[in-house]
């Protein structure tokens, strides 16, 4: 009796979805399977392929004080597949797309989808990108109790902080700058117009203050962030606004690579030598960015067409306040 009674209670979620594929002219496909919800739709996803899959971000068994459903995170966090997780019915025709872009392909694959979002249904497209101008300074904060004097010695403590205070400050807000810019390149380049906002903070903390007072149709985001590492299901960024944010949410584990930016390509390409080369290389990964730009944007300015050794070396020792 139960099993014959979920059959026919399956079968009649699927009769809604047929007749509301029939409305729209939309072939639909019928699935049913027995099992544990999660795994069964996970082997589904795994099996098919699917561009997107869509879920409700809370099921039946929603309580008032659910955040996420079990089913949508368990879902989500391991399918390698677009997701679309739906919390209101908000409409995305003349709605606000909103797109978080830190620079990953998977953030810019976000904003692809956008533009063409914008293309089909006429929403507005906000862009947003957020650096954390103050992690490091917790940091040095909390060193400055616990090192010892020779120990400060070893970590060479000051050189650090100015490197920071030099290159981090200065070079962070830059880089999201730039990935603001690319953003509204690949906008620009289809003819469509996007406002872009840089904040400062931790990430997801402040896009949910953004979103305060506001109803944006869909928020957008990589599913991984720039910083990921191999085997990471989501990132943490993602996994909080997933949570705590109102509005419908499209995480993306597709990758796309922007062309470069009209600013960009009105840059004269810089060459390295290869011992410059090697020299950058032996920078942390994730600073190595911003202190080949530093580097370059100096070269520039004093008319430099070539990043040597010697140059590096004068570099490093006025990073590191020598």
């Amino acid at each position: 009796l139960i099993e014959k009674g979920l059959t026919i209670i399956s079968d009649s979620f699927l009769d809604v979805f047929d007749k509301r594929c029939g409305e729209k002219g939309i072939k639909g496909v019928r699935k049913m399977s027995e099992g544990k919800n999660y795994e069964e739709l996970v082997k589904d996803v795994e099996a098919s392929d699917y561009d997107l899959v869509a879920m409700g971000a809370k099921g039946l068994g929603e309580v008032p004080t659910s955040q996420l459903g079990s089913v949508c995170e368990r879902v989500t966090r391991r399918i390698n597949v677009d997701a679309l997780i739906m919390k209101n019915g908000a409409p995305i025709k003349g709605g606000q797309v909103v797109v978080c872009v830190d620079g990953s392909g998977q953030s810019f694959a976000a904003m692809k989808m956008a533009i063409d979002l914008n293309k089909r249904f006429g929403c507005s497209i906000s862009v947003l990108s957020v650096f954390d101008p103050d992690f490091h300074y917790h940091v040095f904060n909390n060193l400055t109790e616990v090192l010892s004097k020779e120990a400060g010695e070893v970590f060479k403590f000051d050189q650090q902080k100015a490197l920071h205070e030099e290159i981090i400050d200065a070079g962070l807000e830059k880089i999201y700058k730039d990935h603001l810019d690319r953003a509204a390149d690949m906008a620009k380049r289809e003819g469509i117009e996007v406002e872009t906002e840089i904040l400062p903070g931790k990430p997801y903390d402040a896009i949910l203050n953004w979103l305060k007072d506001k109803t944006p149709a869909l928020l957008m985001m990589g599913k991984l962030g720039v910083h990921s590492c191999n085997g990471l299901d989501i990132g943490s960024t993602s996994e909080n606004l997933l949570r705590n944010a109102d509005c419908n949410i499209m995480l993306f584990s597709r990758s796309f690579e922007p062309q470069i930016t009209e600013s960009e390509e009105e840059l004269e390409e810089l060459e390295w030598t290869p011992e410059a080369l090697e020299m950058l290389e032996r920078v942390p990964s994730f600073v190595r960015r911003m202190v080949k730009g530093h580097i370059e944007a100096n070269a520039r300015k004093g008319g430099i067409r070539v990043i040597t050794k010697e140059k590096m070396e004068e570099a490093k020792k006025k990073m590191m306040g020598g």
